[in-house]
């Protein structure tokens, strides 16, 4: 197990010093109610007063209930300032908008929310001098689970380094409230969904075999294929000319 103390300790520097370098005034992150956008609220509420979190709601019901009510408590608790946008309009608009060009795949529209929520964080941090914080970890980067220039997209990310098992240690050692420890990690594009049901793979063994290359067949065919299948979205574009 990491030394928790001395990872905060590093974790508010490297913030404090990307605030520095951007001569930025304050950090913006999305507060989704999950254990990455927990921690990362409370490494840069310790590294600077100035943060805020903004919960964005997106059509899906748990949005509205045990999402943001768990989001409201991780920024009650550390006192971080919230604002709350509901982004379920512009994402029926422009679904309306698009199905006069084309027939929208399942894939697609789960990106739309991800997507709309990354504009929504830089048009307000744009607006008021802030970096916009990253909240996805390892364990996800790996398998490629999170949506290019969605989620994926930010100024900086103090856990990038972390997996989904030492998110869930690093909050335990926080304290922060158990509603967000114990939840299963859900992306919460839809009723029901969790991250480990569209993987069809636990956190604990991607976590294994990122730290120790070992699985059983089954978790090693499955982590392999997502790891392969989104190897684009971990280089940077192609450009002709590099």
């Amino acid at each position: 197990m990491r030394n928790y103390a001395e990872e905060t300790e590093k974790r508010v520097q490297f913030i404090r010093q990307a605030l520095s370098e951007a001569h930025a005034d304050g950090i913006l992150f999305g507060n989704s109610g999950g254990k990455d956008s927990a921690l990362v609220g409370i490494l840069c509420k310790m590294a600077c007063e100035n943060t805020e979190g903004i919960i964005m709601p997106c059509s899906s019901k748990r949005n509205f209930t045990i999402d943001r009510d768990d989001g409201m408590e991780v920024a009650d608790q550390f006192q971080i300032k919230t604002r709350l946008v509901d982004l379920t309009a512009q994402k029926e608009l422009l679904m309306q908008t698009l199905s006069g060009v084309a027939e929208l795949n399942d894939a697609a529209i789960g990106n739309l929310a991800p997507r709309l929520r990354m504009i929504t964080l830089y048009a307000v941090a744009a607006s008021e001098n802030r970096l916009v914080a990253g909240t996805g970890n390892a364990s996800e980067f790996y398998m490629g689970y999170f949506t290019k220039w969605g989620d994926g997209a930010y100024d900086l990310n103090p856990i990038a380094d972390l997996t989904a098992t030492e998110v869930f240690e690093f909050l335990r050692y926080l304290k922060a409230p158990e509603s967000i420890i114990t939840k299963a990690p859900s992306a919460g594009l839809f009723e029901g969904q969790t991250d480990e049901d569209d993987m069809g793979v636990t956190y604990a063994a991607i976590d294994q075999y990122i730290r120790t290359g070992e699985a059983n067949e089954q978790d090693k065919d499955i982590i392999d294929r997502y790891h392969s299948r989104s190897e684009h979205k971990r280089r940077q574009a192609k450009r002709y000319g590099d």
